[in-house]
């Protein structure tokens, strides 16, 4: 005869031997706000990697058109991904955290896709990629600030329309001294 069953018995013989194992539910992908967030984070790396493979910058002089959409697409869609969550602190890392993960995505998409390599200076390809990552990041600060600021007080929509402006006229004043001699 056995008796009760003791405390390991209980716990599952993936978790005792130490495997990784999905949680029972996944988070849902089919709930809108987390393909918003998803396409707050990828819409800038996308367009980088779509625009470098098409009509890769041959000058790295100043910004180009595709330099101010990636930069603008970074910090919107990082204020569309911080707008999905709740409570403060996570509405502002939400919102840098997408910043970042979209900058380094856009940096890549430029490395991979320069081409040619350099030594003393930067690809025109991976200069535009790192000039709009950081003015796109420059402008999600702020952003990432006034939508924790008015997480608990604004809806969605209007939180995330205000902070990807706020952020927009930071990253339009950034992008320009980013390529300043």
């Amino acid at each position: 005869m056995t008796g009760p069953p003791d405390d390991d018995e209980m716990v599952p013989v993936s978790i005792r031997l130490g495997a990784v194992v999905p949680p029972e539910d996944p988070e849902d992908w089919t709930r809108p706000l987390t393909w918003v967030a998803a396409l707050g984070m990828l819409a800038a790396p996308a367009i980088a990697l779509i625009w470098f493979t098409v009509a890769r910058p041959l000058d790295s002089g100043r910004p180009l058109a595709g330099t101010w959409a990636v930069a603008f697409l970074l910090v919107m869609g990082a204020a569309a991904a911080g707008s999905t969550q709740i409570g403060r602190l996570r509405a502002f890392t939400g919102t840098l955290g997408a910043a970042l993960l979209s900058a380094l995505l856009v940096v890549v998409a430029g490395a991979v896709t320069a081409g040619e390599r350099q030594i003393g200076s930067a690809t025109p390809t991976l200069a535009h990629a790192l000039a709009a990552s950081l003015a796109g990041v420059a402008g999600a600060s702020p952003a990432a600030a006034f939508g924790a600021f008015t997480a608990e007080t604004w809806s969605r929509l209007p939180r995330a329309t205000a902070a990807a402006a706020l952020g927009a006229a930071v990253t339009a004043a950034v992008l320009p001294t980013l390529f300043q001699a």
